[in-house]
């Protein structure tokens, strides 16, 4: 199934001074031991400004998924603190934190623009304007009546991106959304999610695996090692804020992804 152009909306339904500023986000020697016997993160500290677009790159299973779950609150530290900085104070329909996984979840009974006012249906949020203006806005206004089983790979997680933000949140988290993907349908999701990301302010915490992804997306990257995750790597991404598909093909890019890639090895040897 052939993948919609991602046309944005004339305008999105919210003020433009409505748009959350990004929450910060303070880690202080978290450790996460399940079963009192494996340790998934170690002794871990980190902080993340508001507003930011970091990459958390690691060998599998080295704890990435585990602490960004503790940072949404499906997870709680063994020891140590999550703290966030800023406005967390929410308006009706709101809600500060979001998080995209890897596999888009849809509800198959659901269309697609139902999915995406899932949230704010449990929120008891009856606006409908932002569900219209999110759908348009990750290019499915075309199928907004499609059910998921009718939908690409590609097409399922817009939907998965659009009910994230629905609520218009403070940090968006990002736990290898587009790794099952072809190479096309991946590069355009990036794209997609850098403009939401300038549009909105947010923070945005995004794991992967893919040095390159991580170069393209990122300000910020930060490297952990076989678990249990310890920072082995937090390198700035030396590349223009604003990036196109142009960017890959430079040397500095080249250069950004062989450091991490480096790093990655560095990594894998110190667990």
């Amino acid at each position: 199934m052939s993948e919609p152009s991602p046309n944005p909306p004339s305008s999105p339904v919210e003020d433009a001074d409505a748009s959350p500023a990004g929450l910060g986000v303070q880690i202080h020697n978290v450790t996460r031991t399940f079963d009192g016997k494996v340790t998934a993160v170690d002794d871990l500290s980190l902080t993340i400004e508001p507003g930011s677009f970091v990459a958390l790159l690691g060998p599998s299973g080295c704890g990435k998924s585990t602490l960004l779950r503790m940072i949404a609150g499906l997870d709680k530290p063994t020891s140590g603190t999550i703290q966030f900085t800023g406005d967390l104070s929410t308006r009706e329909g709101q809600s500060p934190i979001a998080f995209v996984f890897q596999d888009a979840h849809l509800l198959p009974w659901r269309t697609v623009s139902r999915n995406i006012a899932l949230p704010l249906e449990l929120m008891k949020n009856p606006e409908r304007g932002t569900v219209a203006y999110m759908t348009a806005r990750v290019g499915l206004a075309d199928a907004a009546d499609r059910y998921p089983a009718q939908l690409s790979g590609g097409m399922r997680m817009r939907v998965s991106l659009a009910r994230a933000l629905v609520t218009h949140p403070r940090l968006l988290l990002l736990d290898e959304p587009f790794a099952a993907l072809d190479e096309i349908t991946r590069q355009k999701l990036d794209d997609l999610l850098l403009d939401l990301w300038r549009e909105t302010g947010i923070t945005v915490i995004f794991v992967t695996h893919s040095t390159s992804e991580a170069a393209y997306l990122a300000q910020r990257a930060v490297v952990f090692s076989s678990r249990p995750a310890r920072i082995v790597a937090d390198m700035p991404i030396d590349l223009p804020a604003e990036r196109d598909r142009t960017v890959r093909g430079q040397a500095a890019f080249a250069q950004v992804t062989a450091q991490l890639y480096d790093a990655l090895e560095k990594g894998e040897q110190h667990g």
